[in-house]
């Protein structure tokens, strides 16, 4: 049986000053998804979920980011018959902010294509990504899908019509992401935004958001260190993580460009213009969680520009 093994990595969504519309990839974590080609039965099957820890996630393909992600592709393709099962090996936290649930839609989305010969482009592919990632939060959003699936750093300019851009990377440019052992889900940290935004607040972000693109084209990393700064989502969601001001306040004293929260925590970030600035800048900020009693994992990674990796291609 044909088989395709695929790396998914995390993604930083939101990146402190484009709600819904900004996000990045990182190297590690991630996960692994394998479809491959079975003749036995028609349609997707989920065969096997491993590394969840104590947390079920369904084998059901309606209910699962990439059951759907992959079952979608196959009706558009015109192969709803073809029977392709999927293994998901998570490798990343849950409720991290990290885009758990988007990497294993875009990866059975990429593996799936593959297994059928690569009839569609990473861009084509989005679509059905979304829709997968729509399972886990309700939401029709790119933030975490865009990214993970073609790297680098992206803005979506419309979630409604996918319209996606890729943004360049300035030189240099490394993110300490920590994930402290909080779990925070999507749809709670949803729950606490306000629907009503005051105009001086909008205008602040939006000065930040258009300050924060010119930095990436004109490669300023001072003005990209101005403009981190989140007027509008943070302050509301910040009250979630605990220790957060003093974890913040740690990683702006070590020399990051700025710190905020990674798509909808408990995950923080903090851009750097070095990897070695950005260790030093995560080790602070996990001693800043332990003063509060919390444990934490840090991942420190350049902007990943690959998106999902083809790890292995099996005849």
């Amino acid at each position: 049986m044909r088989e395709v093994r695929v790396f998914a990595p995390a993604t930083v969504a939101n990146v402190a000053v484009g709600f819904d519309i900004l996000g990045f990839a990182i190297n590690r974590p991630g996960d692994e998804i394998v479809a491959r080609l079975n003749p036995a039965f028609s349609g997707v099957r989920i065969t096997a979920i491993t590394g969840t820890g104590d947390k079920v996630l369904p084998l059901d393909t309606e209910k699962n980011t990439a059951g759907v992600s992959a079952q979608r592709l196959l009706h558009h393709l015109g192969q709803p018959e073809t029977g392709v099962e999927l293994e998901i090996h998570k490798k990343m936290p849950f409720g991290s902010g990290l885009g758990s649930s988007a990497a294993s839609a875009a990866g059975a989305a990429v593996a799936v294509n593959e297994l059928l010969g690569a009839p569609l482009t990473r861009e084509a592919l989005l679509y059905f990504t979304v829709l997968g990632e729509e399972v886990a939060d309700g939401s029709f959003h790119a933030d975490n899908v865009a990214p993970c699936l073609v790297g680098g750093i992206t803005l979506i300019r419309s979630n409604d019509s996918l319209d996606v851009h890729h943004l360049p990377v300035p030189n240099g440019l490394h993110v300490a992401v920590v994930h402290p052992e909080i779990e925070i889900l999507t749809r709670d940290a949803r729950a606490v935004l306000s629907d009503q935004v005051p105009l001086s607040v909008a205008i602040r972000q939006t000065g930040s958001l258009a300050s924060f693109i010119t930095a990436l084209y004109t490669n300023d990393i001072s003005l990209l260190g101005r403009s981190l700064h989140d007027h509008m989502i943070e302050p509301q969601r910040k009250q979630l993580i605990t220790g957060f001001d003093d974890v913040k306040a740690a990683a702006l004293q070590r020399g990051a460009l700025g710190c905020s929260i990674s798509g909808a925590g408990p995950s923080i970030f903090a851009l750097c213009d070095s990897g070695y600035l950005a260790q030093a800048v995560g080790q602070g900020m996990q001693a800043a969680f332990q003063q509060h009693g919390v444990e934490s994992q840090l991942y420190v990674s350049p902007i990943n520009q690959r998106g999902v990796e083809i790890l292995s291609v099996t005849d």
